[in-house]
């Protein structure tokens, strides 16, 4: 075989082997289509909100509507956060089926009762239902032993306390002013105290 045949049947060669991948079908191939690749449905799933996350951001003031909402209390009567609006306002977020939140009780009355005659209020709010759980929320205070101001969250009033954030508890601490100073989920061991001095400026 000349040189000449062996040299175009390596052209020959070559230029089919580009051909296919460059992406065009040959006629006669059994290639299957290949489809075009679908972007993920949340490309940064840790940088974007989920969708219980409120879109508005952060909670950084008290609204003037739920200061003024009128809060049922556990054990008569009602009461609104806006009765303390000149006071250091500590908001507990808490249900009687939740384990973090007996076991943060004890450090939280103490922490209460260290500012006894203070400019601050403590106030525990239950998400639960009063219609159907009043009897084991009544027996989770009584054996708690929880001194807090207590009432039930309505339901507008527990999603933007809460900010989205579907889990319990959560405390926040607002300053005389109005302005959230720290917000958190969970218990979190001698956080309480901290948050109550810097909102007091001591």
């Amino acid at each position: 075989m000349n040189k000449s045949v062996l040299l175009f049947l390596l052209i020959a060669a070559l230029s089919i082997g580009v051909t296919a991948q460059s992406g065009r079908r040959l006629k006669g191939s059994a290639a299957a289509p290949v489809a075009p690749v679908q972007p993920p449905a949340n490309p940064l799933p840790d940088i974007l909100p989920r969708p219980e996350v409120n879109l508005s951001g952060p909670l950084t003031f008290l609204p003037l509507s739920l200061r003024e909402r009128k809060i049922k209390a556990l054990d008569s009567g009602s009461f609104r956060l806006d009765d303390f609006h000149n006071k250091v306002l500590v908001i507990n977020m808490w249900a009687s089926w939740c384990g973090p939140c007996r076991r943060e009780v004890p450090e939280y009355e103490r922490v209460r009762k260290s500012y006894a005659g203070q400019n601050v209020e403590f106030v525990g709010l239950t998400t639960e239902n009063p219609r159907t759980d009043s009897a084991r929320v009544g027996k989770f205070v009584r054996d708690a032993d929880f001194g807090f101001r207590l009432g039930w969250a309505d339901e507008e009033m527990a999603d933007t306390l809460m900010n989205g954030r579907n889990a319990i508890p959560q405390t926040l601490v607002i300053s005389a002013e109005g302005k959230v100073i720290r917000h958190w989920t969970g218990y979190q061991r001698g956080q309480l105290k901290e948050a109550v001095d810097l909102a007091l400026g001591q």
